[in-house]
């Protein structure tokens, strides 16, 4: 509801050329209430007025000599159409036929015929501005809601990334302690993939999505995940289930994160080549995600201590991949990861 003292500080602008209108209809809005009423009888001056006065309602003469109502109305139309319902009733002699249709074709709310009736003008008016005022509180309520639902969708995409951020670094712990690994990996993918030209929504996604590469670790026993001799055959066949362990984990997942990181853990072993594991995929039929997480993935962990390996140094490790480019590793990721590895060190 509109109570009455937002309709007594409306503010309302009249224009017409006839200095005793102005006065007549001033009077008679002051009687009815309206405090804030401003009269211009030089109708030229329509868009000044209205900028610096910032009306609620415009009464607005139709027939005037020097500039009329629908030259008026003209002028004011993109700043009406800014306005959540700026009304603007026309007062006119003209009762001819054609009068109602050209008055709203021309941008006006409404009009009334002169002489008019002075109650029925003032419920006209204030009917107008209970429109008004109902349609800016409905958009201002309309804003508030669609904020509180934005916060909260932030506040779910933040917890859901957290999450997903406090699983990458479960998986890792046990063999990574300090638990930078996947945050180092997110972060090399993604200066990769913006180097690669992808889109930056992309590269964001990936950010989020590689640290969860080796998800699947979760589901690998200690004693062989942290063995530090070299594996049998069997027991690195029971390593490489991790991909599949981790691409389970996150399957049928409904959020493009879950989506990308589920294609990660299953292809960032799989080989340029096609000697990979675990579906043996070749060439362009590894997702490029992969192809990227499988690079930054080896640098990392030949360039860090684990409990089966000392680390290398990155000019040791960039040789390495060099050297599998073309067969681990994709030659144009290997080529965009070395135009930015100068920038690892600062990660």
């Amino acid at each position: 509801m509109i109570d009455e003292d937002a309709l007594s500080a409306a503010r309302v602008l009249i224009i017409d050329d006839q200095e005793e209108n102005i006065e007549l209809l001033s009077d008679m809005l002051s009687l009815a209430g309206f405090r804030f009423v401003f009269g211009l009888s030089d109708p030229r001056d329509a868009v000044r007025c209205f900028d610096v006065y910032r009306p609620d309602l415009v009464l607005l003469d139709l027939l005037m000599p020097t500039f009329s109502g629908y030259q008026v109305l003209e002028q004011l139309a993109t700043r009406l159409e800014a306005e959540i319902y700026l009304p603007v009733l026309v007062l006119t002699a003209d009762t001819s036929g054609q009068v109602p249709q050209r008055v709203v074709a021309a941008g006006a709310t409404d009009y009334i015929a002169k002489p008019f009736n002075i109650p029925e003008l003032i419920v006209r008016i204030r009917n107008l501005l209970k429109n008004r005022f109902l349609r800016i509180a409905l958009r201002r309520q309309q804003s508030e809601i669609a904020q509180t639902i934005n916060e909260r969708t932030r506040e779910m995409r933040t917890a859901h990334f957290e999450m997903a951020e406090r699983l990458a670094r479960a998986a890792e712990y046990r063999d990574d302690t300090t638990g930078q690994h996947t945050r180092r990996v997110g972060a090399l993918a993604a200066l990769v993939a913006q180097e690669l030209g992808m889109s930056a929504a992309d590269v964001e996604l990936l950010r989020l999505a590689a640290p969860l590469h080796d998800l699947g670790k979760i589901g690998i026993r200690d004693a062989l995940l942290l063995k530090p001799g070299r594996l049998t055959s069997d027991e690195f066949q029971v390593i490489r289930e991790h991909t599949a362990i981790g691409a389970a984990l996150m399957a049928d997942g409904r959020s493009a994160l879950l989506q990308c990181a589920e294609q990660i853990a299953m292809t960032h072993h799989e080989h340029w080549d096609g000697n990979g594991y675990p579906r043996g995929l070749k060439g362009e039929e590894i997702p490029l995600e992969g192809r990227i997480v499988a690079v930054v993935d080896v640098f990392d962990a030949l360039t860090h201590r684990r409990a089966y390996k000392h680390e290398w140094s990155a000019a040791e490790a960039c040789a390495e991949i060099m050297a599998q480019s073309g067969r681990q590793f994709d030659p144009q990721v290997v080529a965009a990861f070395m135009r930015i590895v100068s920038l690892v060190a600062t990660i």
